[in-house]
Protein backbone atom coordinates (compact mmCIF):
# COMPACT_ATOMS: atom_id res chain seq x y z
CA UNK A 1 0.00 0.00 0.00
CA UNK A 2 3.15 2.61 0.50
CA UNK A 3 4.48 1.81 -2.61
CA UNK A 4 1.00 2.50 -4.26
CA UNK A 5 1.05 6.01 -2.70
CA UNK A 6 4.70 5.87 -3.53
CA UNK A 7 4.16 6.25 -7.50
CA UNK A 8 1.81 9.45 -6.91
CA UNK A 9 4.84 11.28 -7.24
CA UNK A 10 5.19 10.87 -10.88
CA UNK A 11 1.78 12.29 -11.74
CA UNK A 12 0.68 15.57 -9.64
CA UNK A 13 -2.85 14.99 -10.59
CA UNK A 14 -2.66 11.49 -9.44
CA UNK A 15 -1.97 12.21 -6.04
CA UNK A 16 -5.01 13.65 -4.80
CA UNK A 17 -7.39 11.11 -7.48
CA UNK A 18 -5.62 7.75 -5.58
CA UNK A 19 -5.76 9.07 -2.29
CA UNK A 20 -9.06 9.81 -2.10
CA UNK A 21 -10.01 6.44 -4.04
CA UNK A 22 -8.17 4.54 -1.24
CA UNK A 23 -9.93 6.53 1.28
CA UNK A 24 -13.36 5.59 -0.27
CA UNK A 25 -12.68 1.88 -0.61
CA UNK A 26 -12.38 1.65 2.87
CA UNK A 27 -14.53 3.94 3.83
CA UNK A 28 -17.15 2.03 1.65
CA UNK A 29 -15.99 -1.05 3.56
CA UNK A 30 -16.33 0.23 6.56
CA UNK A 31 -19.61 1.70 5.86
CA UNK A 32 -21.16 -1.65 4.36
CA UNK A 33 -19.92 -3.33 7.17
CA UNK A 34 -21.91 -0.95 9.82
CA UNK A 35 -24.91 -1.16 7.55
CA UNK A 36 -24.58 -4.86 7.22
CA UNK A 37 -24.72 -5.08 10.74
CA UNK A 38 -27.10 -2.95 11.28
CA UNK A 39 -29.65 -4.38 9.38
CA UNK A 40 -28.72 -7.69 9.72
CA UNK A 41 -29.77 -6.99 13.43
CA UNK A 42 -32.89 -5.37 12.53
CA UNK A 43 -34.06 -7.86 10.75
CA UNK A 44 -33.21 -10.47 13.55
CA UNK A 45 -34.88 -8.35 15.79
CA UNK A 46 -37.73 -8.19 13.77
CA UNK A 47 -37.81 -11.85 13.55
CA UNK A 48 -37.52 -12.02 16.82
CA UNK A 49 -40.83 -9.60 17.62
CA UNK A 50 -42.16 -12.58 15.58
CA UNK A 51 -41.05 -15.14 17.32
CA UNK A 52 -42.17 -14.01 20.25
CA UNK A 53 -45.66 -13.28 19.04
CA UNK A 54 -45.44 -16.80 17.55
CA UNK A 55 -44.51 -18.33 21.50
CA UNK A 56 -47.17 -15.90 22.75
CA UNK A 57 -50.14 -17.03 21.30
CA UNK A 58 -48.66 -20.87 21.81
CA UNK A 59 -48.75 -20.60 25.47
CA UNK A 60 -51.70 -18.54 25.73
CA UNK A 61 -53.45 -21.77 24.49
CA UNK A 62 -52.56 -22.90 27.95
CA UNK A 63 -54.50 -20.36 29.50
CA UNK A 64 -57.55 -20.76 26.87
CA UNK A 65 -57.42 -25.01 27.53
CA UNK A 66 -57.86 -24.00 31.17
CA UNK A 67 -60.71 -21.83 30.46
CA UNK A 68 -62.22 -24.50 28.38
CA UNK A 69 -62.61 -27.21 31.38
CA UNK A 70 -63.86 -25.00 33.37
CA UNK A 71 -66.55 -23.33 31.39
CA UNK A 72 -67.08 -27.04 30.58
CA UNK A 73 -67.64 -28.04 34.09
CA UNK A 74 -69.88 -25.14 34.57
CA UNK A 75 -72.18 -26.14 31.50
CA UNK A 76 -72.54 -29.75 32.46
CA UNK A 77 -73.07 -29.02 36.44
CA UNK A 78 -76.63 -29.00 36.76
CA UNK A 79 -76.46 -26.46 39.93
CA UNK A 80 -75.56 -23.79 36.92
CA UNK A 81 -78.48 -24.24 34.50
CA UNK A 82 -79.74 -20.50 35.25
CA UNK A 83 -76.81 -19.90 33.57
CA UNK A 84 -76.69 -22.90 31.01
CA UNK A 85 -77.00 -20.43 27.68
CA UNK A 86 -74.35 -17.82 29.09
CA UNK A 87 -71.69 -20.84 29.99
CA UNK A 88 -72.70 -22.26 26.86
CA UNK A 89 -71.86 -19.02 24.76
CA UNK A 90 -68.61 -18.18 26.81
CA UNK A 91 -67.68 -22.12 25.57
CA UNK A 92 -68.04 -21.75 22.20
CA UNK A 93 -66.21 -18.36 22.30
CA UNK A 94 -62.88 -19.58 24.13
CA UNK A 95 -63.10 -22.68 21.90
CA UNK A 96 -63.55 -21.02 18.79
CA UNK A 97 -60.52 -18.40 19.97
CA UNK A 98 -58.36 -21.50 21.08
CA UNK A 99 -58.74 -23.88 18.05
CA UNK A 100 -57.53 -21.04 15.46
CA UNK A 101 -54.54 -20.04 17.90
CA UNK A 102 -53.84 -23.90 17.70
CA UNK A 103 -54.20 -24.24 14.16
CA UNK A 104 -52.30 -21.04 13.45
CA UNK A 105 -49.31 -21.76 15.79
CA UNK A 106 -49.43 -25.26 14.32
CA UNK A 107 -48.31 -22.91 10.44
CA UNK A 108 -46.14 -20.52 12.59
CA UNK A 109 -48.74 -18.07 11.64
CA UNK A 110 -50.40 -15.32 13.81
CA UNK A 111 -53.34 -13.61 11.52
CA UNK A 112 -53.92 -10.31 14.17
CA UNK A 113 -50.49 -9.04 13.31
CA UNK A 114 -49.57 -10.67 9.98
CA UNK A 115 -46.48 -13.26 11.63
CA UNK A 116 -45.69 -16.01 9.55
CA UNK A 117 -42.51 -18.18 10.88
CA UNK A 118 -42.41 -21.58 9.61
CA UNK A 119 -41.64 -24.00 12.66
CA UNK A 120 -38.72 -25.58 12.62
CA UNK A 121 -38.96 -29.56 12.36
CA UNK A 122 -38.41 -30.40 16.08
CA UNK A 123 -41.35 -28.04 16.55
CA UNK A 124 -43.22 -29.57 13.77
CA UNK A 125 -42.67 -32.60 15.53
CA UNK A 126 -44.17 -31.76 19.15
CA UNK A 127 -47.46 -30.44 17.33
CA UNK A 128 -47.83 -33.84 15.32
CA UNK A 129 -47.42 -35.72 18.99
CA UNK A 130 -50.04 -32.95 20.50
CA UNK A 131 -52.25 -33.61 17.96
CA UNK A 132 -54.02 -36.69 19.62
CA UNK A 133 -55.27 -34.99 22.73
CA UNK A 134 -55.92 -31.83 20.44
CA UNK A 135 -58.67 -33.93 18.42
CA UNK A 136 -59.67 -35.04 21.72
CA UNK A 137 -60.45 -32.12 23.07
CA UNK A 138 -61.74 -30.50 19.68
CA UNK A 139 -63.83 -33.70 19.72
CA UNK A 140 -65.69 -33.64 23.11
CA UNK A 141 -66.39 -29.91 23.22
CA UNK A 142 -67.84 -30.62 19.56
CA UNK A 143 -70.53 -32.47 21.74
CA UNK A 144 -70.58 -29.89 24.18
CA UNK A 145 -71.28 -27.27 22.37
CA UNK A 146 -74.31 -29.16 20.89
CA UNK A 147 -76.37 -28.83 23.65
CA UNK A 148 -79.63 -27.41 23.44
CA UNK A 149 -81.36 -27.54 27.25
CA UNK A 150 -79.72 -28.03 30.43
CA UNK A 151 -81.49 -31.43 30.63
CA UNK A 152 -79.35 -32.83 28.51
CA UNK A 153 -76.04 -32.89 30.25
CA UNK A 154 -77.23 -36.16 31.82
CA UNK A 155 -77.00 -38.11 28.29
CA UNK A 156 -74.23 -40.71 28.39
CA UNK A 157 -72.82 -38.79 25.61
CA UNK A 158 -72.39 -35.69 27.46
CA UNK A 159 -70.62 -37.03 30.03
CA UNK A 160 -68.43 -39.56 27.85
CA UNK A 161 -67.11 -35.84 26.57
CA UNK A 162 -66.61 -34.14 29.33
CA UNK A 163 -64.29 -37.17 31.16
CA UNK A 164 -62.74 -37.62 27.59
CA UNK A 165 -62.17 -33.57 28.26
CA UNK A 166 -60.94 -34.10 31.33
CA UNK A 167 -58.40 -37.02 30.38
CA UNK A 168 -56.53 -35.32 27.84
CA UNK A 169 -56.23 -31.78 29.21
CA UNK A 170 -53.06 -32.34 31.25
CA UNK A 171 -51.11 -33.94 28.91
CA UNK A 172 -52.26 -31.32 26.31
CA UNK A 173 -50.78 -29.09 28.98
CA UNK A 174 -47.41 -30.63 29.50
CA UNK A 175 -46.95 -30.93 25.45
CA UNK A 176 -47.94 -27.22 24.98
CA UNK A 177 -45.42 -26.83 27.73
CA UNK A 178 -42.82 -28.53 25.76
CA UNK A 179 -43.50 -26.41 22.56
CA UNK A 180 -43.07 -22.94 24.41
CA UNK A 181 -39.70 -24.58 25.92
CA UNK A 182 -38.44 -25.51 22.56
CA UNK A 183 -39.56 -21.97 21.50
CA UNK A 184 -38.10 -20.68 23.97
CA UNK A 185 -34.98 -22.35 23.24
CA UNK A 186 -34.52 -21.82 19.55
CA UNK A 187 -34.98 -18.04 20.05
CA UNK A 188 -32.51 -18.09 22.70
CA UNK A 189 -29.75 -19.74 20.56
CA UNK A 190 -30.51 -17.45 17.67
CA UNK A 191 -30.15 -14.55 19.99
CA UNK A 192 -26.73 -16.20 20.64
CA UNK A 193 -25.79 -16.10 17.17
CA UNK A 194 -26.90 -12.50 16.71
CA UNK A 195 -24.08 -11.45 19.23
CA UNK A 196 -21.48 -13.60 17.98
CA UNK A 197 -21.95 -11.78 14.92
CA UNK A 198 -22.12 -8.13 16.24
CA UNK A 199 -18.79 -8.90 17.87
CA UNK A 200 -17.21 -10.22 14.65
CA UNK A 201 -18.51 -7.45 12.86
CA UNK A 202 -17.58 -4.93 15.50
CA UNK A 203 -13.94 -6.42 15.91
CA UNK A 204 -13.87 -6.01 11.58
CA UNK A 205 -14.50 -2.49 11.96
CA UNK A 206 -11.76 -1.74 14.44
CA UNK A 207 -9.69 -3.46 11.78
CA UNK A 208 -10.99 -1.79 9.25
CA UNK A 209 -10.17 1.88 10.96
CA UNK A 210 -7.10 0.79 11.92
CA UNK A 211 -6.48 -0.01 8.47
CA UNK A 212 -7.75 3.60 6.86
CA UNK A 213 -5.14 5.31 9.89
CA UNK A 214 -2.57 2.70 8.97
CA UNK A 215 -2.23 2.55 5.34
CA UNK A 216 -3.76 6.29 4.47
CA UNK A 217 -2.81 8.84 6.96
CA UNK A 218 0.44 7.71 7.78
CA UNK A 219 2.08 7.45 4.67
CA UNK A 220 -0.33 10.39 3.96
CA UNK A 221 2.13 12.69 6.63
CA UNK A 222 5.12 11.48 4.68
CA UNK A 223 4.11 12.85 1.43
CA UNK A 224 2.91 15.97 3.13
CA UNK A 225 5.86 17.44 2.38
CA UNK A 226 6.20 16.63 -1.46
CA UNK A 227 2.49 17.69 -2.27
CA UNK A 228 3.81 21.40 -0.57
CA UNK A 229 6.37 21.47 -3.07
CA UNK A 230 4.38 20.32 -5.77
CA UNK A 231 1.68 23.14 -5.24
CA UNK A 232 4.68 25.94 -4.86
CA UNK A 233 5.25 24.53 -7.97
CA UNK A 234 2.01 24.99 -9.20
CA UNK A 235 2.01 28.10 -7.91
CA UNK A 236 4.74 29.15 -10.21
CA UNK A 237 3.04 27.74 -12.68
CA UNK A 238 -0.21 29.44 -12.10
CA UNK A 239 1.70 33.19 -12.79
CA UNK A 240 3.34 31.88 -15.31
CA UNK A 241 -0.47 31.15 -16.71
CA UNK A 242 -1.65 33.96 -15.11
CA UNK A 243 0.54 36.60 -16.65
CA UNK A 244 -0.83 34.75 -20.31
CA UNK A 245 -4.23 35.58 -19.36
CA UNK A 246 -3.29 39.13 -18.55
CA UNK A 247 -2.23 39.51 -21.86
CA UNK A 248 -4.90 37.26 -23.68
CA UNK A 249 -7.62 39.66 -21.36
CA UNK A 250 -5.77 43.10 -23.05
CA UNK A 251 -6.36 41.40 -26.66
CA UNK A 252 -10.08 40.82 -25.73
CA UNK A 253 -10.71 44.46 -24.41
CA UNK A 254 -9.11 45.88 -28.01
CA UNK A 255 -11.42 43.47 -29.37
CA UNK A 256 -14.31 44.13 -27.46
CA UNK A 257 -13.22 48.11 -27.93
CA UNK A 258 -13.14 47.50 -31.86
CA UNK A 259 -16.33 46.10 -31.92
CA UNK A 260 -18.56 48.21 -29.65
CA UNK A 261 -16.66 51.12 -32.19
CA UNK A 262 -18.15 48.74 -34.57
CA UNK A 263 -21.33 48.43 -33.11
CA UNK A 264 -21.87 51.97 -32.73
CA UNK A 265 -21.15 52.87 -36.13
CA UNK A 266 -23.80 50.77 -37.21
CA UNK A 267 -26.26 52.25 -34.89
CA UNK A 268 -25.24 55.81 -36.69
CA UNK A 269 -25.96 54.49 -39.50
CA UNK A 270 -29.42 53.25 -38.50
CA UNK A 271 -29.92 56.58 -37.06
CA UNK A 272 -28.77 58.36 -40.50
CA UNK A 273 -31.32 56.06 -42.21
CA UNK A 274 -34.09 56.39 -39.88
CA UNK A 275 -33.60 59.93 -40.46
CA UNK A 276 -33.84 59.36 -43.73
CA UNK A 277 -36.62 57.83 -43.81
CA UNK A 278 -38.48 60.79 -41.59
CA UNK A 279 -37.50 63.27 -43.69
CA UNK A 280 -39.39 61.20 -46.47
CA UNK A 281 -42.27 61.01 -44.41
CA UNK A 282 -42.24 64.76 -43.85
CA UNK A 283 -41.57 65.54 -47.40
CA UNK A 284 -44.45 63.55 -48.47
CA UNK A 285 -46.78 65.45 -45.20
CA UNK A 286 -45.19 69.13 -47.39
CA UNK A 287 -46.40 67.47 -50.56
CA UNK A 288 -49.84 66.83 -48.88
CA UNK A 289 -49.93 69.97 -47.64
CA UNK A 290 -48.50 71.89 -51.42
CA UNK A 291 -51.43 69.26 -52.59
CA UNK A 292 -54.50 70.79 -50.28
CA UNK A 293 -53.40 74.35 -50.79
CA UNK A 294 -53.68 74.21 -54.60
CA UNK A 295 -56.63 72.24 -54.32
CA UNK A 296 -57.99 75.23 -51.79
CA UNK A 297 -56.38 78.17 -54.11
CA UNK A 298 -57.15 76.31 -57.25
CA UNK A 299 -60.46 75.20 -56.73
CA UNK A 300 -62.30 76.45 -53.70
CA UNK A 301 -60.51 79.60 -53.77
CA UNK A 302 -61.57 80.47 -57.45
CA UNK A 303 -65.15 79.35 -56.79
CA UNK A 304 -65.43 82.01 -53.89
CA UNK A 305 -63.70 84.12 -55.61
CA UNK A 306 -66.48 83.89 -58.93
CA UNK A 307 -69.28 84.10 -55.91
CA UNK A 308 -67.58 87.60 -54.46
CA UNK A 309 -67.72 88.83 -58.23
CA UNK A 310 -71.29 87.58 -58.55
CA UNK A 311 -72.41 89.31 -55.98
CA UNK A 312 -70.77 92.66 -56.51
CA UNK A 313 -72.51 92.28 -59.93
CA UNK A 314 -75.63 91.68 -58.41
CA UNK A 315 -74.87 94.68 -56.04
CA UNK A 316 -74.31 97.07 -58.49
CA UNK A 317 -77.09 95.59 -60.65
CA UNK A 318 -79.57 96.30 -57.49
CA UNK A 319 -77.62 99.68 -56.45
CA UNK A 320 -78.42 100.82 -60.58
CA UNK A 321 -82.22 99.56 -60.37
CA UNK A 322 -82.60 101.57 -57.22
CA UNK A 323 -81.44 104.86 -59.10
CA UNK A 324 -83.67 104.31 -62.17
CA UNK A 325 -86.80 102.28 -61.14
CA UNK A 326 -88.03 102.57 -64.13
CA UNK A 327 -85.32 100.38 -65.97
CA UNK A 328 -85.46 97.48 -63.87
CA UNK A 329 -83.59 94.33 -65.23
CA UNK A 330 -85.05 91.74 -63.86
CA UNK A 331 -83.85 88.80 -66.26
CA UNK A 332 -80.49 89.87 -65.45
CA UNK A 333 -81.27 89.90 -61.61
CA UNK A 334 -82.44 86.36 -61.71
CA UNK A 335 -79.57 84.81 -64.12
CA UNK A 336 -76.79 86.31 -61.70
CA UNK A 337 -78.99 84.55 -58.78
CA UNK A 338 -78.63 81.64 -60.10
CA UNK A 339 -75.09 81.94 -61.51
CA UNK A 340 -74.61 82.32 -57.77
CA UNK A 341 -76.46 79.48 -56.40
CA UNK A 342 -74.83 77.29 -58.86
CA UNK A 343 -71.51 78.21 -57.81
CA UNK A 344 -72.22 77.85 -54.29
CA UNK A 345 -73.41 74.66 -54.88
CA UNK A 346 -70.30 73.59 -56.62
CA UNK A 347 -68.06 75.33 -53.42
CA UNK A 348 -69.80 72.84 -51.31
CA UNK A 349 -69.29 69.37 -53.89
CA UNK A 350 -65.46 70.69 -53.76
CA UNK A 351 -65.52 71.26 -50.14
CA UNK A 352 -66.75 67.63 -49.40
CA UNK A 353 -64.27 66.20 -52.13
CA UNK A 354 -61.42 67.74 -49.99
CA UNK A 355 -62.86 66.66 -47.07
CA UNK A 356 -63.38 62.99 -48.28
CA UNK A 357 -60.05 62.98 -49.65
CA UNK A 358 -58.33 64.00 -46.33
CA UNK A 359 -60.27 61.59 -44.35
CA UNK A 360 -63.49 59.99 -45.66
CA UNK A 361 -66.43 59.35 -43.69
CA UNK A 362 -67.42 56.17 -45.34
CA UNK A 363 -63.86 54.63 -43.91
CA UNK A 364 -64.69 55.60 -40.15
CA UNK A 365 -68.35 54.76 -41.06
CA UNK A 366 -68.03 51.61 -42.61
CA UNK A 367 -64.82 50.29 -42.80
CA UNK A 368 -62.26 49.79 -45.45
CA UNK A 369 -63.98 47.88 -48.26
CA UNK A 370 -67.07 50.42 -48.95
CA UNK A 371 -64.24 53.00 -48.58
CA UNK A 372 -61.60 51.22 -51.13
CA UNK A 373 -64.76 50.61 -52.96
CA UNK A 374 -66.03 54.42 -52.94
CA UNK A 375 -62.16 55.01 -54.03
CA UNK A 376 -62.20 53.08 -57.28
CA UNK A 377 -65.08 54.60 -58.37
CA UNK A 378 -64.46 58.07 -58.04
CA UNK A 379 -61.19 57.35 -59.89
CA UNK A 380 -63.03 55.57 -62.58
CA UNK A 381 -63.18 57.26 -66.06
CA UNK A 382 -63.71 57.35 -69.65
CA UNK A 383 -60.07 56.44 -70.13
CA UNK A 384 -59.44 53.96 -66.97
CA UNK A 385 -61.80 51.31 -65.84
CA UNK A 386 -61.35 50.40 -61.98
CA UNK A 387 -62.40 47.46 -60.19
CA UNK A 388 -62.48 46.07 -56.95
CA UNK A 389 -62.84 42.46 -55.29
CA UNK A 390 -62.75 41.12 -51.76
CA UNK A 391 -63.49 38.04 -49.52
CA UNK A 392 -64.10 40.36 -46.99
CA UNK A 393 -68.39 41.17 -46.28
CA UNK A 394 -69.94 43.51 -44.06
CA UNK A 395 -70.43 40.59 -41.53
CA UNK A 396 -66.67 40.57 -40.85
CA UNK A 397 -65.38 42.26 -37.94
CA UNK A 398 -63.92 45.18 -38.54
CA UNK A 399 -60.16 45.78 -39.08
CA UNK A 400 -57.77 47.42 -37.04
CA UNK A 401 -58.40 51.37 -37.34
CA UNK A 402 -54.51 51.53 -38.15
CA UNK A 403 -54.66 48.60 -40.37
CA UNK A 404 -57.43 50.57 -42.41
CA UNK A 405 -56.55 53.56 -42.28
CA UNK A 406 -52.91 52.81 -43.86
CA UNK A 407 -54.25 49.97 -46.28
CA UNK A 408 -56.39 53.64 -47.64
CA UNK A 409 -53.81 55.30 -47.87
CA UNK A 410 -51.96 53.55 -50.07
CA UNK A 411 -54.61 52.29 -52.04
CA UNK A 412 -54.46 56.22 -52.62
CA UNK A 413 -51.12 56.48 -54.06
CA UNK A 414 -51.20 53.43 -55.38
CA UNK A 415 -54.20 54.57 -57.84
CA UNK A 416 -52.27 58.32 -58.12
CA UNK A 417 -49.33 56.84 -59.49
CA UNK A 418 -50.72 54.70 -61.95
CA UNK A 419 -53.26 57.40 -63.37
CA UNK A 420 -50.65 60.11 -62.97
CA UNK A 421 -47.48 58.05 -64.62
CA UNK A 422 -48.32 54.76 -66.03
CA UNK A 423 -51.33 55.65 -68.07
CA UNK A 424 -53.23 52.64 -67.53
CA UNK A 425 -56.92 51.91 -69.40
CA UNK A 426 -57.31 48.99 -66.81
CA UNK A 427 -56.67 49.21 -62.48
CA UNK A 428 -57.69 46.15 -60.67
CA UNK A 429 -58.09 46.17 -56.65
CA UNK A 430 -57.98 42.95 -54.72
CA UNK A 431 -58.54 43.24 -50.77
CA UNK A 432 -57.96 39.43 -49.56
CA UNK A 433 -57.62 37.82 -45.94
CA UNK A 434 -55.87 34.96 -45.69
CA UNK A 435 -53.70 32.85 -42.99
CA UNK A 436 -54.23 36.10 -40.61
CA UNK A 437 -52.79 38.66 -43.11
CA UNK A 438 -54.67 40.92 -45.16
CA UNK A 439 -53.31 40.96 -48.19
CA UNK A 440 -53.50 44.10 -50.70
CA UNK A 441 -53.00 43.94 -54.55
CA UNK A 442 -53.04 46.87 -57.28
CA UNK A 443 -52.51 45.88 -60.97
CA UNK A 444 -52.65 48.15 -63.41
CA UNK A 445 -51.68 47.32 -67.04
CA UNK A 446 -49.97 50.40 -67.88
CA UNK A 447 -46.35 51.92 -68.78
CA UNK A 448 -43.97 49.83 -65.86
CA UNK A 449 -41.15 50.72 -64.83
CA UNK A 450 -37.88 49.74 -63.46
CA UNK A 451 -37.87 49.13 -59.80
CA UNK A 452 -34.99 50.00 -57.05
CA UNK A 453 -33.63 46.94 -56.46
CA UNK A 454 -32.48 47.57 -52.97
CA UNK A 455 -34.56 49.15 -51.25
CA UNK A 456 -33.09 49.33 -47.90
CA UNK A 457 -30.97 51.64 -49.12
CA UNK A 458 -33.02 54.79 -49.48
CA UNK A 459 -31.69 57.54 -51.91
CA UNK A 460 -31.01 61.08 -50.52
CA UNK A 461 -33.44 63.49 -51.61
CA UNK A 462 -33.07 66.09 -53.73
CA UNK A 463 -32.74 69.60 -53.55
CA UNK A 464 -36.91 70.17 -53.36
CA UNK A 465 -36.84 68.23 -50.32
CA UNK A 466 -38.67 65.41 -52.41
CA UNK A 467 -36.59 62.11 -52.93
CA UNK A 468 -36.78 59.67 -55.98
CA UNK A 469 -39.58 57.01 -56.26
CA UNK A 470 -40.95 58.99 -52.82
CA UNK A 471 -44.49 57.82 -53.21
CA UNK A 472 -43.13 54.14 -53.39
CA UNK A 473 -41.04 54.52 -50.11
CA UNK A 474 -44.37 56.66 -48.28
CA UNK A 475 -46.10 53.25 -49.04
CA UNK A 476 -42.99 51.36 -47.48
CA UNK A 477 -42.84 53.32 -44.34
CA UNK A 478 -46.03 53.10 -44.15
CA UNK A 479 -46.45 49.15 -44.33
CA UNK A 480 -43.04 48.78 -41.72
CA UNK A 481 -44.89 50.82 -38.87
CA UNK A 482 -47.34 48.22 -38.50
CA UNK A 483 -44.50 44.86 -39.43
CA UNK A 484 -46.10 44.81 -42.84
CA UNK A 485 -44.27 44.07 -46.23
CA UNK A 486 -44.50 45.72 -49.65
CA UNK A 487 -43.81 44.66 -52.35
CA UNK A 488 -43.35 46.14 -56.10
CA UNK A 489 -43.43 43.75 -58.96
CA UNK A 490 -42.94 45.89 -62.10
CA UNK A 491 -41.94 45.23 -66.02
CA UNK A 492 -41.39 48.14 -68.40
CA UNK A 493 -44.22 47.84 -71.02
CA UNK A 494 -46.29 45.25 -69.19
CA UNK A 495 -47.78 47.59 -65.97
CA UNK A 496 -47.00 47.45 -62.50
CA UNK A 497 -48.29 45.32 -59.07
CA UNK A 498 -48.47 46.56 -55.61
CA UNK A 499 -48.46 44.15 -52.83
CA UNK A 500 -48.81 44.98 -49.26
CA UNK A 501 -49.29 41.89 -46.75
CA UNK A 502 -50.30 43.50 -43.08
CA UNK A 503 -50.63 40.77 -39.88
CA UNK A 504 -53.96 41.89 -38.25
CA UNK A 505 -56.40 40.60 -35.96
CA UNK A 506 -59.99 40.99 -36.45
CA UNK A 507 -61.63 43.19 -34.00
CA UNK A 508 -64.63 45.57 -33.11
CA UNK A 509 -63.12 48.70 -34.18
CA UNK A 510 -64.06 52.51 -32.70
CA UNK A 511 -63.66 55.44 -34.62
CA UNK A 512 -64.16 59.22 -33.13
CA UNK A 513 -67.23 60.99 -35.28
CA UNK A 514 -65.35 63.98 -35.91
Amino acid sequence: MTDFLSDNTKNDQAIPFRFTRLYVTLFLILAVLLTGGQLLTQWRLSTVQDELWIIRYTALQRHQSQQIVKQALQVTDSKEGSDFNQNLAELRHVFSAFERYHLESRQGQVTDHNVLIPNSDTIQRLYTNISPEFNAIQQSIGNLIKLQRPEDVSQPVVQASLKLLLANEKPFLEEIDGIVRQHTSELRNQLIRLESIELYLYIISIAVMLGIGFLIFRPATHRLKQTIAQLIEAERQASIANKELLYVNKSLNETRQKLFEATRLQYQQEIDEQKIRTSYLMAGQEDERKRLSRELHDGLGQMLTAIKLQIEGLEAGLRRASAEPGKTDLMAHSKSITNLKKLVTQTIQETRTISNNLMPSVLSDFGIVPAIKMLAENDRSETVDVTFESNLTADDPRLDKNVEIMLYRITQEALSNAVRHAHPSHIHIELIERQNYVHLLVTDDGRGFRPVSQRSKLPSPTKNGRAPSQGLHNMEERAKLLNGRLKISSVPGKGTKVQVSIPYKLQSAHYDAN
